[in-house]
């Protein structure tokens, strides 16, 4: 269960990548403090999915407590 997710990657100190929106952003605005989460819809284009999850990222200083969303471009 994402709850679970959440919680083994706070005990790791690690950032959750995941398609699962909906659910992660409910667990986010829980207000449970975590390293970050990072949520995308499915692209088939793996590595322009890649490098949008890269530039994102590295806009940021540290995750933590973020949520950042990584959208498909609009066609």
């Amino acid at each position: 269960p994402d709850p679970e997710v959440l919680q083994l990657a706070i005990q790791e100190s690690r950032a959750v990548l995941t398609l699962n929106r909906k659910d992660f952003i409910r667990l986010h605005k829980q207000g449970i403090e975590h390293q970050g989460i990072v949520v995308c819809k499915i692209d088939p284009d793996f590595v322009a999915q890649a490098n949008r999850i890269h530039e994102e990222i590295s806009r940021h200083g540290s995750l933590a407590g973020q949520l950042i969303r990584v959208n498909r471009p609009q066609k």
